[in-house]
């Protein structure tokens, strides 16, 4: 993209970063994925110039057991990375998948999963990765997702673990998992708006070239079926709705804009989106509503009503739903003011 380009993505507001930025180390082991390697650099790796920021959003860290490890069945060796041992100052580890997930990891990187999450460090698997983390303990009688090919041989292998095999990811706190390969872009994404906010984690998402917010509930396995008309696309619907978030849409009357009946519509959003109408207008709403806040919005009223959320109390249920804070813990944590003015 050419410097000074219209496109550049525009941030409102210049992000409080800590002293130190977050650390994120990626264990990488014999047969590792190297795509799920790649989305974690791109994530967490990668300087953002583009967003103006004052320092890096993350530092990364990649280790491996061995000096040598070969990824993917040897089509790709990895040399000069971090030892495990780095892996004890990372705030957040990520295990990306193996297709041989039912070889036992070694005990060392076991080792290292267990030791991360004993000291608080948050806990990342993506794809197949979650069967490393099963196998250190970390996911008994926890909410997990992996890849839909092997859902039925982690419930044989890891019986206690509550899967939740049709979803995109799981956030659980201090353990995500994501449920494929592609999919670890929708946990990475959702893991950046969880630590700097939307505004950020859309900018990111630009530059990626990817969709900014996909719900974690969303399934895994979208179907694609030859359409029977030259064009069902809900594409330039969803523009349209999006420019009209603070408009009283519904659902009907998103599907008399399609010229489909509701049934059609749902149908569409499901083989498309992999979520229902509703689903995918209310995180529109709720996405637009964090940005106003990040904006330094303090009218808790002013948000609903301009994302189309109706009240401020179904605001507070919908954000705390969504992002698992208040309006309140969302301003202060998110806000240009951080500490000022408190949203009621």
């Amino acid at each position: 993209m050419p410097q000074g380009s219209s496109q550049q993505p525009k941030l409102a507001k210049q992000p409080k970063l800590p002293k130190r930025p977050h650390r994120v180390a990626v264990i990488v082991d014999e047969g590792t994925n190297p795509f799920e390697v790649g989305v974690a650099t791109e994530l967490f790796g990668l300087p953002r110039p583009e967003l103006g920021l004052c320092g890096p959003l993350y530092e990364i860290l990649v280790c491996t057991p061995a000096r040598e490890v070969r990824m993917n069945h040897g089509f790709f060796t990895l040399t000069g990375a971090h030892g495990l041992d780095a892996v004890d100052s990372a705030d957040t580890l990520v295990v990306p998948g193996r297709p041989d997930n039912v070889v036992p990891r070694g005990a060392a990187v076991l080792d290292a999963i267990r030791r991360t999450h004993a000291r608080g460090g948050r806990v990342m698997s993506l794809c197949t990765g979650s069967f490393a983390l099963a196998e250190a303990g970390l996911l008994d009688g926890r909410r997990a997702t992996t890849h839909w090919m092997w859902a039925d041989r982690f419930r044989t292998l890891h019986p206690r673990v509550r899967l939740e095999p049709d979803v995109l990811f799981v956030d659980d706190g201090d353990i995500l998992t994501a449920s494929g390969s592609a999919a670890a872009l929708d946990l990475g994404l959702h893991v950046v708006r969880r630590d700097h906010g939307a505004e950020i984690a859309n900018a990111v998402s630009r530059r990626l070239v990817f969709a900014a917010h996909r719900d974690g509930g969303q399934r895994q396995f979208v179907e694609r079926p030859i359409p029977d008309v030259p064009d069902e696309s809900l594409a330039p619907l969803l523009a349209w709705a999006q420019e009209r978030l603070g408009e009283p849409l519904t659902v009907a009357g998103l599907a008399t804009r399609a010229a489909v009946s509701p049934a059609t519509l749902h149908r569409r959003f499901r083989a498309q989106l992999g979520t229902t109408p509703l689903a995918w207008l209310t995180g529109e709403r709720v996405a637009l509503a964090c940005q106003l806040i990040e904006r330094g919005e303090e009218r808790l009223d002013v948000v609903a009503a301009r994302c189309g959320l109706g009240t401020g109390a179904n605001l507070r249920v919908r954000l705390r739903k969504e992002t698992g804070l208040s309006p309140s813990a969302y301003r202060r944590r998110f806000g240009p003011a951080a500490g000022e003015a408190v949203m009621s």
